[in-house]
């Protein structure tokens, strides 16, 4: 594809957007390096709109705009299942996890586990953290935008990696989670009018000259139903490989066992083990639920998150729909091809499609996407370096003002590192999308498994949960690097997905089977802020007042609204 040049209103777009994001950066953390309270978890002062927007914004990165939706041009509706069963995970977040996590008045995940656990696991599940921060997010997050950039403007990859990483980590070592969480909430307003635009630009170009917008939306579904022309051609070329089968369902989110991304028989154990771990377990998401004002904001805030991941697919899973309406030829070439060629599916349509005058809010989204992801990343592993790492085992007296400045510090080496990995990542080969899936199934599980079980269940202990762990691990490396040389092995254990349900439940039996086996927990590790006693979580509290401010209310429409659009598409 031939990259195209931006017009002077598309820099001025680009340029008030960096100057706004500047403005609220700074403006939200010039007061933030005071106390280790307010440069990691800004102040717990944070409203539940800096905290749904932040939460969504940190999720939103380059795996979307161009892995996912790339990916979506492969396999179709099923894609936009990993936002909406996300309705789960949040309903236990707010109704379970919220009002548990805010009592232990906890400042990282890691250090529950220490209480809970043992501070062996503690140290585990930090460098594990800083570990998958680093490779799985930052390095191809970085990677997808540089990639974008110069398919788009022809720019170098190593200059464009640089760049962004030094402009979007800024904000991040500067102001700490109050910067890094008003600007997500200023950037996803922005990443939002980007995506629409594309998508609008999209259904026009379906719904041809004189068309409207539900025309284009109507010949969009009846391409990627596949029944006629090159679009019955190009999925009937890859059914088997798509699902083992002969015929394939584009427009359903429930797919078959075999199913590379999204088989039907791993999605409860999913939302069970990698949802668990990215949701609540994993740092750089958990921390502004942890930094909200109190229950109430931190509830609320998770509810506006879960409608804006109702909206999400409309921005990174119907351009690929859009984009298969309009190119089915990409299915057509040979498989190992395919899902190369469709992670320029973002780019594509902002090539083809995006008049002059809009690629700079295009662009403008795409970093929004990136400076979002990055922000939040560096500073949760600075956080969890900073106080799980160094303060626990290398200077436990570190003042307040000596641990702000080892935050700094780390957050600008582990920039460096990532920005240094992710001039690598196109080795790899194949979807930025599924090598960042695929790296959530290995590291999600036996950490998921674990906290389940130590939370719900006072008989765990240290001895369980590590083992779980050490199995686990040694079980996911093995499926991936052993898997390959069984030739008769069952299909449905290639998926990912279905590994990481595999792993999960092995790592359940461990943990179980251990614990039994040995002494149970002192009793300081089973006490009610480290485990759940349901007689004392207060479920119930910090509500709201009237129906309309109420956490019930939008929460059920939040359920109700997600639950009509999946029986929508589930046939």
């Amino acid at each position: 594809m031939n990259q195209f040049p931006l017009e002077p209103i598309d820099y001025v777009a680009c340029v008030l957007f960096l100057v706004g994001l500047s403005a609220v950066g700074y403006w939200s953390g010039r007061r933030e390096r005071g106390s280790v309270g307010e440069y990691f978890l800004a102040g717990r002062r944070l409203p539940w709109y800096v905290v749904g927007g932040s939460f969504i914004a940190s999720n939103i990165s380059t795996e979307h705009f161009i892995g996912m939706i790339g990916a979506a041009v492969v396999y179709g509706m099923c894609v936009a299942l990993s936002e909406w069963l996300n309705v789960v995970t949040f309903s236990l977040l707010i109704w379970i996890f919220v009002p548990f996590l805010l009592a232990s008045r906890v400042f990282t995940i890691p250090e529950f586990l220490e209480r809970r656990f043992s501070p062996a696991l503690r140290l585990v599940f930090a460098l594990v953290t800083i570990l998958s921060n680093v490779v799985a997010f930052l390095a191809a997050v970085l990677y997808g935008g540089a990639l974008a950039l110069h398919n788009l403007f022809a720019w170098d990859l190593w200059p464009a990696l640089i760049g962004l990483g030094v402009v979007a980590g800024i904000w991040a070592i500067y102001g700490g989670l109050s910067s890094v969480a008003w600007t997500d909430l200023f950037t996803v307003i922005v990443m939002l009018a980007g995506g629409l635009t594309v998508t609008w630009c999209g259904l026009r170009e379906l719904a041809g000259e004189h068309g409207t917008l539900a025309d284009g939306a109507a010949v969009m579904l009846q391409r990627n139903e596949a029944t006629e022309g090159m679009w019955r051609e190009a999925v009937a070329r890859h059914a088997v490989q798509l699902t083992g089968q002969e015929r394939y369902q584009r427009l359903s989110v429930f797919q078959p066992a075999s199913h590379p991304t999204h088989p039907w028989v791993s999605l409860l154990l999913s939302v069970l083990s990698v949802s668990i771990w990215y949701n609540v377990l994993n740092q750089f998401m958990i921390q502004r639920v942890l930094g909200a004002r109190d229950s109430y904001h931190a509830r609320m805030g998770l509810v506006f998150a879960g409608f804006l991941k109702l909206l999400l697919p409309v921005i990174v899973v119907v351009p690929g729909l859009i984009l298969f309406a309009l190119r089915p030829e990409i299915l057509l070439q040979p498989w190992e091809q395919v899902r190369p060629a469709a992670d320029q599916g973002y780019v594509a349509m902002v090539q083809t499609l995006v008049p002059a005058g809009l690629r700079g809010l295009l662009l403008a989204a795409l970093f929004g996407a990136i400076q979002s992801t990055v922000n939040s990343v560096l500073n949760s592993t600075a956080t969890v370096f900073t106080l799980d790492v160094y303060q626990r085992w290398l200077r436990p007296t570190a003042t307040d003002r000596h641990l702000v400045w080892v935050g700094v510090v780390s957050s600008t080496v582990v920039l460096v590192i990532a920005i240094v990995l992710g001039g690598f990542i196109d080795r790899l080969g194949g979807s930025l999308f599924e090598y960042i899936q695929s790296l959530y199934a290995f590291f999600a599980p036996p950490f998921a498994a674990v906290f389940l079980l130590g939370i719900l269940w006072p008989r765990i202990n240290g001895a369980g949960a590590m083992a779980a762990v050490v199995v686990g691990f040694l079980c996911g490396i093995g499926l991936k690097m052993g898997l390959p040389l069984v030739p008769q092995h069952p299909s449905w254990l290639a998926p990912y997905a279905n590994q990481a349900a595999l792993n999960w439940l092995l790592s359940v039996a461990v943990c179980v089977g251990v614990s039994l086996l040995t002494a149970p927990p002192r009793p300081d590790q089973v006490a009610d802020d480290v485990t759940l006693n349901w007689r004392r979580l207060s479920m119930f509290a910090d509500l709201g007042g009237p129906w309309y401010r109420n956490v019930v209310t939008w929460w059920a429409l939040f359920v109700a609204a997600t639950v009509a659009v999946l029986l929508h598409f589930s046939g």
